[in-house]
């Protein structure tokens, strides 16, 4: 089975509190949106203390072309590309040895807060020596599920390659895309949710000589699924002044009725059951998606502590997220008889799940 030998994450500069990104919000928004106060409840009630930005908050009180958004964007998802992929490869936590760039054979790049041709990963490579016959496999538009399909689309790379190395990094900078004069309510809600981060896995095929210090997650399969007509759940609105968050009020219901069957036929398939997992990896798109996660299928709150202390201490980061939940519980002691499931959802409307063991 292939691993998961090392990991990383990164925090951008500016760690914002909850309430003073709240009280921006109600000063831009003052007059212009019935029953602000109100509406302006969920950033209380949101469960979450602190988010990571890569701008500063006054930054967001003058308006800013989409240009500019995303010129700063490719700077800055190049400069935490770059840092967190030699955080992985450096990180002694987990590897045994320091893992050198050439000795890479593919990287898997996720975003979809920002627009690059060339792709982010190709910048990247003019900071780090890779070899320049590595393979690259830019995935955009994933949104949240982003981080959950890279690991998966990694695990389908090593199959198919066991002796290779694969780079899984993924970046977000979603404080760029708030649209001030955007009032509807899929944006208040965006605002009090979203953050910056970027995270790194390592990924190892069977016959990757990478030895590990400790016991770290191998994956056993993975599974995707996807809701047909359902666009208008989650995703962007392309408009002149940049990107337009897409919310659907019925995400919690979606979930709590499409989710639970299918985790339970892809257990089945592994000749596996809920009971049997120690582990639950689940991406927090938010307190109500991880309400949802827990009701559809029959977790113990605890089994969502992690993902709930990542969403208080970063918000929803989209892609990168579930890789920070990841991050937490393969620095925990876990025995190699230990099973986890990692899940997220994104646009499409889709879900990934990938199986883990412990063990080899």
């Amino acid at each position: 089975m292939p691993k998961i030998a090392s990991i990383s994450t990164y925090k951008p500069p500016y760690t914002l509190n909850q309430t003073n990104i709240e009280q921006l919000t109600k000063e831009l928004f003052k007059d212009k949106i019935a029953q602000l106060d109100r509406l302006l409840k969920v950033f209380e009630n949101g469960d979450i203390e602190t988010r990571q930005f890569c701008v500063p908050l006054e930054w967001h009180q003058t308006d800013h072309t989409f240009e500019e958004r995303n010129t700063i964007y490719i700077e800055l998802a190049t400069k935490y590309s770059v840092e967190v992929i030699q955080t992985c490869l450096q990180n002694t936590t987990f590897l045994q040895n320091t893992i050198d760039p050439e000795e890479i054979d593919a990287i898997i790049f996720v975003s979809t807060t920002g627009i690059s041709t060339p792709s982010i990963d190709a910048r990247v490579m003019n900071h780090l020596p890779f070899s320049d016959r590595m393979k690259r496999i830019p995935l955009w538009g994933l949104g949240c599920a982003g981080g959950a399909a890279g690991v998966s689309r990694a695990f389908d790379y090593c199959k198919a390659h066991p002796k290779e190395k694969v780079l899984v990094v993924c970046v977000e900078l979603c404080s760029l895309t708030f649209q001030p004069n955007d009032f509807s309510k899929s944006n208040l809600i965006g605002a009090s949710l979203f953050a910056d981060g970027a995270a790194c896995v390592l990924v190892c095929g069977d016959e990757a000589n990478v030895p590990t210090k400790r016991p770290v997650p191998h994956i056993m399969s993975t599974a995707s699924k996807w809701m047909p007509d359902s666009e208008d759940v989650m995703g962007w609105d392309i408009k002149n002044s940049g990107l337009h968050v897409v919310f659907s009020k019925s995400i919690p219901s979606i979930i709590t009725s499409w989710l639970g069957p299918f985790i339970d036929e892809f257990l089945t398939e592994q000749q596996m059951t809920k009971e049997k997992l120690d582990h639950f990896v689940a991406h927090p798109g938010g307190k109500k998606v991880l309400e949802a996660y827990e009701n559809t299928l029959n977790l113990p709150e605890g089994k969502t502590s992690i993902s709930r202390e990542v969403l208080r201490n970063h918000g929803n980061m989209s892609s990168p997220t579930v890789l920070y939940v990841l991050e937490q519980f393969m620095l925990q002691e876990n025995n190699k008889a230990d099973v986890g499931l990692l899940v997220a959802l994104g646009p499409g409307f889709c879900g990934e799940a990938v199986l883990l063991n412990w063990g080899d």
